[in-house]
């Protein structure tokens, strides 16, 4: 199908996009001039959720086959990474509005009530898609999230709910890594030799700080404990098991066994692409923490200590919500065991050519 030339003001229906700043202070006949910035930004954001939308998407299909050729990963990764540079847009659109001052806010801030950017719908299913689970949310105004939608708007949510997420693929992509029972060598015994030395180096260390009196002693030698006792569920599932229930882990056993796997020999060739997609992950996660973290300072600064026009506690919700809303937090608590690369088990040559593009063996020519 041949198509009539467009000008560029049609295909961006520029017209549609400049005529949906409507002022709720000019209706008021009292004209704020920074509610026009506090809209255009809004809407950005809107715009910007849109895009990591058809990105997250994208990546859940691709994620969802029962294997991940590796073209298809490199494209996951790209998409990934795009979703993380739109973020560092988002959070410098909040230097453009803290250009406008807190008493300039108040000038419209009482005209925008009920609304709150609690109700973003695209930002829930941003979450949603990530793999941020109902029961892990903050609750807001004593209800349940979806409540603060109309019924519509809460069947998108609760398709985006059960619907698969990020994570879970994730999840079951960890799962099938073919590298953890590849060969006979025992690696996770002299691994876990390695780290068990780590931890007597920092017993000692801490034995022999002499900026630590004995009460500090105490303390970092019951945080080494701890750290150890969840080193031990890495080779016990059981233990392992009882860790998850207590929301230490949200992984499978598998998945996280690989995970760190793949985080220490990151350098073998085949594990590139891997280690850089769990490396995005961990960005992805970051940046929304940042993000919420900036925002509770930005309404902190604008309205104090103010109920937000949404009825909830303003910087405090959203401050809660930056410690709470984390979904991969379990890559970022795998480094707890990360040895130094010169301490670890040598792999033996025939199992560092599976990593090393000999993996697939190719059919032999007549």
């Amino acid at each position: 199908m041949k198509l009539k030339p467009i000008s560029y003001h049609d295909y961006l229906k520029i017209d549609t996009l400049l005529s949906c700043q409507k002022l709720r202070s000019e209706e008021a006949k009292r004209t704020a001039h920074d509610e026009h910035l506090f809209i255009i930004v809004h809407q950005c954001y809107e715009l910007w959720f849109k895009q990591i939308l058809q990105e997250l998407n994208s990546a859940i299909s691709v994620m969802s086959a029962p294997s991940i050729e590796e073209k298809d990963l490199g494209l996951l990764l790209s998409r990934l990474e795009r979703v993380t540079q739109i973020q560092r847009v988002m959070d410098q659109q909040i230097d453009v509005l803290e250009t406008m001052t807190p008493m300039d806010f108040l000038e419209f801030r009482d005209l925008l009530l009920p609304a709150s950017g609690f109700q973003s719908l695209q930002f829930k299913i941003f979450e949603n898609k990530m793999g941020l689970r109902s029961e892990q949310r903050i609750v807001y105004n004593n209800a349940h999230y979806t409540e603060h939608f109309d019924s519509a708007h809460q069947d998108i949510l609760k398709a985006a709910e059960d619907g698969p997420s990020l994570f879970t693929c994730v999840d079951q992509w960890l799962e099938r890594t073919p590298f953890l029972t590849a060969t006979d060598f025992n690696f996770w015994e002299s691994y876990k030799s390695a780290v068990e030395k780590m931890f007597q180096r920092e017993h000692q260390m801490i034995n022999e700080n002499p900026l630590l009196n004995e009460e500090s002693k105490q303390k970092n030698y019951k945080i080494m404990e701890e750290s150890k006792g969840i080193f031990d569920g890495l080779f016990d599932e059981e233990k392992f098991k009882e860790l998850r229930k207590q929301g230490f882990w949200r992984l499978s056993h598998k998945s996280i066994l690989a995970a760190l796997f793949i985080h220490l020999y990151r350098d073998m060739p085949i594990l590139h692409l891997p280690f850089k997609l769990l490396t995005t992950l961990k960005d992805i996660d970051e940046n929304l923490t940042h993000w919420r973290y900036r925002h509770a300072l930005m309404v902190m600064r604008m309205i104090g200590t103010k109920v937000g026009t949404g009825g909830s506690s303003g910087a405090k919700y959203l401050k809660d919500s930056t410690e709470k809303h984390k979904i991969f937090q379990d890559f970022f608590q795998l480094t707890t065991f990360f040895i130094p690369r010169s301490e670890l088990p040598e792999l033996p040559l025939e199992f560092q050519k599976k990593l090393d593009f000999h993996y697939h063996q190719f059919p032999k020519k007549n």
